[in-house]
């Protein structure tokens, strides 16, 4: 625990340039898809239809609490809002940038949602996603990077109830891009039944370049 708090107490200064850069796309391309990285808006769908799959039948009956950490402006609850899991249900997007945070603020007013600027999940909820969240590292160093991940992971894990659905980048990816983070799945699948729990699924998404990792309680 005592290196979980040293690793996250140091991700301020890690982000300081994750966060610019966003910050940066957001004011290019506005709050759609390319704002935050995306190649376009059916691309972030298609990963969206695959972390979805996280919810079993209780879910689909609403009534739970949803976490997206690194949420940018809120387009996973736009995807979500309409869906038999958001009935009586509750969103909480999360993300590091202060220009993300408003410009969800702005573009949703859905009383089921809310919104918050911090670098840690700070309530506990049911279901918590990360899409995207940890693949753009701006030149960082690998291994600090690969510490923040690992100590989000657990820090995330440590606020979720019942399941956590998260991707990454594949270290096989046919198309690679400078500033990105590239994973031996093999290798976080080994942390996430070490560390977080032994009931982990891992998905090779190909075509798209990720793993999808879908960690639960039971």
């Amino acid at each position: 625990m005592d290196d979980i708090r040293d690793t996250l107490k140091k991700s301020p200064k890690l982000l300081t340039p994750v966060i610019r850069a966003y910050e940066r796309r957001l004011k290019q391309y506005g709050a759609e898809a390319r704002g935050v990285f995306w190649k376009d808006e059916d691309f972030q769908r298609q990963r969206y239809d695959i972390l979805y799959n996280i919810f079993d039948d209780i879910d689909q009956a609403g009534g739970i609490t949803v976490h997206d950490f690194g949420c940018g402006y809120g387009a996973l609850f736009d995807y979500l809002k309409d869906k038999p899991v958001m009935r009586a249900s509750r969103y909480i997007g999360t993300d590091m940038s202060a220009e993300m945070i408003g410009a969800a603020k702005k573009r949703t007013t859905d009383p089921r949602a809310s919104f918050i600027r911090h670098l840690l999940a700070t309530d506990q909820v049911d279901i918590t996603f990360a899409s995207g969240t940890y693949n753009m590292h701006v030149g960082q160093d690998e291994q600090d990077w690969e510490n923040y991940v690992k100590a989000s992971l657990k820090q995330l894990w440590g606020k979720t109830r019942k399941a956590l659905a998260f991707n990454m980048l594949r270290q096989d990816a046919e198309d690679q891009f400078d500033g990105l983070y590239y994973i031996n799945g093999r290798d976080l699948f080994d942390f996430c039944t070490r560390e977080l729990s032994p009931h982990v699924t891992i998905q090779n998404d190909s075509p798209l370049p990720d793993w999808t990792f879908f960690v639960r309680r039971n």
